[in-house]
């Protein structure tokens, strides 16, 4: 046993400590709790003594149901002897470990544990031996003599071989108990970690540690909250202590002032004791000062209240005042709107007694026989068609007219002089427009600027949608020359030379150096281009002179399309609300920007595209109307033409003319195809009336002066005919333009083969164009 202990502890030292210095030494650090079960059979078996390639292997009982297991077959008598030794092996083992049932494989382990070795031969021995014994006994031809030896010393091989078992089992005894120990040692040292309740349970420790660790948590964030609450206290306290600290410092401040005027008075009425105890002569007459002064200040504080009462009292009659002159104002108001109806309805009244008057006069005048009749009429006509220069005139006897000025707002001529009948029409047109422009509708509008442009003092304008509506319902008159010229600006910027000032100068400079070929048109034109306007009529007026300008430096900066009949025009109408130099902008803007190129070239190749394109428009938006047309073969872009190049202008009324620049100066040409399909679209039904083209015709060329209410006409403009985009506008303008250019190279072509064949033919050399003789 003490050589099988050593040995035994000898092979373990490398590796660590078991048996019993193992149970009473420390466990080793690397165990591993999980596994523990995998990492004991491995640290077990390292110290099993084996045989190297031999598979024998020895089974003890530790609680299980295991046996023994040889690895031949004994003989009867040993397997008595053994039967007697397994069970008292079975009593010892079951004392020896109790609880516990491992099974140990000492046949695979290294041939360095050669003490248990010994036993193996003697087995071998035993068997071997057994087998001859059988043999022995079987066989027929063996002597008796010698049967009794034999078996003696069988019987002592056999005593020998079962002593050397007993010590074996002895030593694998004390090996198991040690083992044991062990064991033990290792599961009391690994339960606290392992725990009562196996590896994967959860101790009780445990979870009372969790529980204080969260527990001290909850302790930690209520003690940060309170730090920061604390802290956030302690900055308010610091800030009340700051402003605390500064009404101290202004309180001592004042109670130092106090303490020095305390201190000047007490030296004061010291020095005034003393004088009065050694001059009391003088007292009367200090006494006197100060009585005085005490009498001024109480007046001074009589009056004082007396002013705050009266102060209390004016300020109740300005508040009443206010009230009362609010409502005045409310009154005033609601007033002039019902005098501004009651005049727009008199204006139609007196337009339909104009219309009465001019009905009645030919049966009256007619008449050979001479009655009252006649004279009243002829008398109300005169005093209706008087035309009322100023304002200042006393009244009729006889009823007459509300008066019409000589001109309009714009300049432009309301009365002719020419026709009695045509002064009468006239007279009806402008009293129809002045009782439109009285509306509400009007009134509201003109509102609506005055507020935007109130809203404009600070920022410049930009194109927004608010503007885009107001500009469409139309800019009032005292307005559109800042509306105008913003539009211009925001079009023309993006021409380098508009930000030079002294760019038109320049032009007009060269104008005057060098000749100019259009400038004979120009000046054939100047009078011709808005006669029935006081500010175009003569020579001498004002508007020429900024006209001829105008046209003359949009020749010098244009030299390829020079001057072309109708841009008088368009300057002409720029000129009534815009300076010179922004009047030359402009007409670049409608030339250069709005219209295509060769618009008001000499071929006018752009506006015969537009008027295909208005063809195809008037096809889709007003179909019978374009049917009607097309049956009675009526070309209406004999009219329609002119509408385009001048921008309607001597083509409608002035009131509709403007507005229809208002929207054009801001959205550009989609405008002039909108309000022609309106022109068209508000006279319809007229049209499809008429049965013959003449009278179709006729109508053409003065239907657009009969229509006056502008409010009619912009919401068929622009509510009426959309959709109306711009991309199909410049799409069909794409496509005529190419077949506009064919044909006038077809047409060329024609002439130039005309102009070949007559100068072949003798005859024809005397005819000769009018425009080869300009030419020549």
């Amino acid at each position: 046993m003490e050589r099988l202990r050593s040995d035994f502890a000898m092979e373990t030292n490398t590796d660590g400590l078991v048996g019993v210095h193992s149970a009473r030494g420390p466990t080793p650090i690397n165990f591993s709790l999980r596994h523990w079960g995998t990492e004991l059979r491995n640290s077990m078996s390292q110290l099993r003594p084996g045989r190297g390639g031999e598979g024998r292997r020895s089974v003890f009982y530790t609680g299980s149901n295991e046996d023994w297991e040889m690895v031949d077959h004994p003989s009867k008598d040993l397997q008595e002897q053994m039967a007697v030794n397994e069970i008292s092996k079975k009593s010892d083992t079951h004392r020896n470990s109790v609880g516990s049932a491992f099974t140990f494989d000492f046949g695979r382990t290294s041939s360095a544990s050669s003490s248990l070795r010994p036993r193996l031969p003697f087995l071998r021995d035993m068997m071997s031996s057994g087998r001859l014994s059988r043999s022995a006994e079987t066989s027929p031809v063996e002597c008796n003599g010698n049967k009794a030896s034999e078996t003696q010393l069988r019987l002592q091989s056999q005593e020998e071989a079962l002593e050397k078992l007993r010590e074996d089992l002895a030593s694998q005894k004390e090996l198991v108990r040690l083992l044991q120990q062990t064991l033990r040692s290792a599961q009391c040292e690994r339960r606290p970690a392992g725990g009562p309740e196996g590896p994967h349970g959860a101790p009780p420790l445990l979870k009372e540690r969790d529980g204080q660790i969260q527990a001290l948590c909850g302790h930690m964030e209520k003690l940060a909250l309170e730090k920061d609450n604390l802290q956030q206290e302690l900055k308010t306290l610091k800030i009340k202590v700051g402003e605390m600290n500064e009404q101290l410092s202004m309180l001592m401040e004042t109670i130092q002032a106090k303490d020095e005027v305390i201190i000047k008075l007490s030296k004061e009425q010291d020095g005034a004791e003393g004088g009065g105890a050694g001059g009391d002569e003088a007292s009367p007459t200090e006494c006197s000062s100060l009585s005085s002064e005490f009498q001024e200040m109480d007046k001074m504080k009589d009056s004082l209240e007396a002013y705050k009462n009266q102060n209390k009292f004016l300020n109740k009659e300005i508040l009443e005042l206010t009230v009362l002159r609010r409502n005045a104002e409310g009154r005033e108001k609601a007033m002039e709107a019902k005098y501004t109806a009651l005049e727009a309805k008199l204006c139609q009244v007196e337009s339909k007694y104009l219309v009465l008057l001019q009905e009645v006069k030919s049966p009256v005048c007619s008449s050979s026989e001479q009655s009252p009749a006649r004279e009243v009429i002829s008398r109300l006509l005169e005093d209706a068609l008087q035309v009322d220069p100023c304002s200042d005139q006393p009244e009729q006897q006889i009823l007459k007219p509300h008066p019409v000025s000589e001109y309009d707002v714009y300049g432009f001529k309301t009365v002719p002089e020419d026709d009695e009948e045509e002064r009468l029409v006239a007279k009806v047109r402008a009293l129809d427009l002045k009782s439109l422009s009285m509306t509400d509708q009007e009134v509201s509008v003109g509102v609506k600027w005055e507020n935007y442009l109130a809203g404009m003092v600070t920022r410049e304008m930009a194109r927004t949608p608010e503007l885009k509506a107001l500009v469409r319902s139309g800019v009032p008159h005292e307005h559109r020359s800042k509306v105008w010229l913003w539009c211009v600006a925001f079009h023309v910027k993006k021409f380098p030379e508009s930000a030079r000032p002294d760019y038109y100068e320049g032009l007009l400079a060269a104008a005057r150096e060098k000749q100019n070929p259009a400038v004979k048109q120009i000046e054939l034109d100047l009078l011709r281009t808005l006669p029935n306007n006081k500010h175009y009529c003569s020579p001498e007026s004002q508007g020429i002179h900024k006209l001829r300008n105008v046209l003359v430096a949009f020749s010098w900066r244009n030299p390829d399309i020079g001057y072309c009949q109708g841009l008088n025009r368009l300057a002409a109408i720029a000129l009534l609300y815009l300076e010179e130099v922004d009047a030359f902008w402009c007409l670049v803007a409608i030339v250069e920007v709005f219209m295509p190129r060769d618009y008001y070239t000499k071929t006018l190749l752009g506006s015969q595209v537009d008027q295909r394109v208005f063809k195809d428009l008037m096809n889709e938006k007003l179909p019978r109307l374009h049917g009607h047309f097309e049956a009675y073969k009526v070309d209406f872009s004999l009219i329609t033409f002119n509408w385009f190049l001048v921008v309607f202008v001597d083509s409608v009324v002035s009131d509709i003319l403007f507005k229809i620049w208002d929207a054009f100066l801001y959205e550009g040409p989609k405008i002039m195809f909108r309000f022609a399909l309106a022109l068209f679209k508000h006279k319809e039904e007229e049209f499809l009336k008429l049965q013959d083209s003449m009278a179709i015709f006729k109508y053409l060329r003065y239907f657009t002066r009969t229509i006056l209410d502008v409010r009619k006409l912009m919401n068929i403009a622009f509510v009426d005919m959309n959709p109306f985009p711009l991309r199909q506008i410049q799409n069909r303008r794409t496509f005529h333009l190419e077949r506009v250019r064919l044909e006038l190279t077809e047409l060329e072509a024609i002439r130039q083969t005309f102009l070949k064949e007559r100068e072949t033919d003798p005859d024809g050399r005397a005819l000769i164009s009018d425009d080869e003789e300009e030419d020549n």
